[in-house]
């Protein structure tokens, strides 16, 4: 799993690379620990090179969101596979998450 982070102007974007499952989920948690300490208010998780997401994964997206929300913060997630977005689908979390289509619209979208 690889995190790169980076600033675009008020949004934090989120670049990350490899499968999201229950061996790389607490790396993602740590990642977002900073986020939630500065209280950054705009997120973008940017899901386009990874392929695979497992239910320990699902829950680790959900935690981040709920703490980002508990201070006022929002999340994006853009440029997720058709498998990912898939996932999302069957278990009614795009119902929950802000789902774009890619990172551009999602910064611009804030």
């Amino acid at each position: 799993m690889q995190i790169n982070v980076e600033q675009k102007g008020e949004v934090t974007v989120y670049n990350m690379s490899g499968d999201i499952d229950i061996n790389t989920s607490p790396e993602v948690k740590k990642a977002f620990d900073g986020a939630m300490k500065d209280k950054h208010e705009k997120v973008v998780i940017n899901l386009k090179d990874v392929g695979y997401v497992d239910s320990s994964g699902l829950a680790t997206l959900v935690e981040i969101l709920k703490n980002l929300r508990a201070y006022g913060g929002k999340l994006k997630l853009s440029n997720l596979s058709d498998k990912v977005k898939g996932l999302f689908e069957i278990t009614k979390l795009d119902k929950l998450f802000d789902i774009v289509a890619d990172e551009e619209e999602a910064v611009s979208s804030f």
